[in-house]
């Protein structure tokens, strides 16, 4: 073989080496290149899902939100155990987690002053009754009174207990369910869904006691509060409100009092948002008058949901006769 043979054999396997050489750097590159993505790629924090958050006033509105947004919503009722929703007031920390919310859900009629005295984003806000406000039971004048450690307050003015009345009750859960469809917190037909189905329980109970009070249209009966308008309304009742608790067994001018109106009115039942004292359901057989417990449910109950508390309420009410 020819110097010249050899020489051009060496030159094309110098090239091929170098070729490859090439190549081989150009994988490598590339190879670095696809580690470095996949090591930002795992790095980058990837969107996080925003789990809409909504603040209520009081348990029933919870209850709702609960019942109509479902899973993908978290519900806050911040109110403690054991106080009044309608005259808690949360700390300046606690209002600072309402302006934070998604959406906040107000009673309306008054109801949780301390509302009117906070700043909270006007677009965030949803009055769940403005949609009969006009048919709203005001109280002129009332004696300012305490119970418990919500400290001294009184019923004079809107009367707020509002969803004791079923339909109204219904109009609210309405109310927050067009809230949740207008801020696209979940899918539509989810949301109706889930509120048909809030809705035909509602309208179940207020069947269920209209049938029961059917017979009692008219009737009188005592009330351990003013917060049993919109019931005594509804289904056809007159109350005759006094300030009992209760917890406490009423003071002998209580006893007086209640005997003078019994005297005009002879009522053969007192209504109670819970169950009363054993010695003041003896006494008030002493006099003829029975004790019956409609529970408003305002805060979480310990025991079972608001349609379980609104169910016994109504069973109790089958009571009255």
């Amino acid at each position: 073989m020819s110097s010249r043979s050899v020489s051009a054999r060496l030159c094309r396997a110098g090239n091929l080496l170098w070729a490859l050489l090439v190549l081989a750097s150009m994988n490598a590159v590339g190879c670095a290149q696809k580690g470095d993505h996949t090591r930002q790629s795992e790095q980058r924090p990837s969107p996080l899902h925003h789990e809409p958050v909504v603040y209520t006033v009081n348990y029933p509105l919870s209850y709702f939100a609960e019942r109509i947004g479902g899973q993908g919503i978290e519900v806050i009722f911040p109110t403690p155990e054991g106080l009044d929703p309608a005259f808690w007031n949360p700390t300046a920390e606690e209002v600072l987690r309402y302006q934070s919310a998604d959406l906040i859900l107000l009673n309306g009629a008054d109801y949780a002053k301390w509302v009117k005295r906070a700043t909270l984003p006007p677009e965030k806000l949803v009055d769940t009754s403005a949609s009969f406000a006009d048919s709203f039971i005001v109280i002129p004048n009332a004696i300012t009174h305490s119970h418990g450690p919500s400290g001294k307050h009184s019923h004079a003015g809107t009367v707020f207990t509002t969803w004791i009345d079923f339909t109204q009750a219904n109009r609210q859960a309405k109310a927050v369910y067009e809230a949740f469809v207008a801020h696209d917190f979940a899918d539509s037909l989810l949301l109706r869904r889930n509120y048909e189905s809030l809705q035909q329980d509602l309208l179940d109970l207020d069947s269920s006691l209209r049938s029961l009070m059917q017979g009692h249209r008219g009737e009188t009966l005592f009330a351990s509060h003013p917060i049993f308008q919109y019931l005594g309304r509804r289904y056809g009742l007159n109350l005759i409100a006094m300030l009992w608790e209760p917890g406490e067994f009423p003071s002998q001018e209580q006893w007086n009092h209640l005997a003078e109106l019994q005297q005009k009115q002879n009522a053969g039942w007192l209504i109670w948002e819970g169950e009363p004292l054993p010695a003041s359901k003896r006494k008030l057989l002493q006099m003829g008058i029975q004790s019956v417990v409609f529970d408003p449910c305002a805060n979480r109950p310990a025991e079972g949901d608001f349609l379980s508390v609104m169910r016994a309420n109504v069973e109790n009410m089958r009571a009255v006769r």
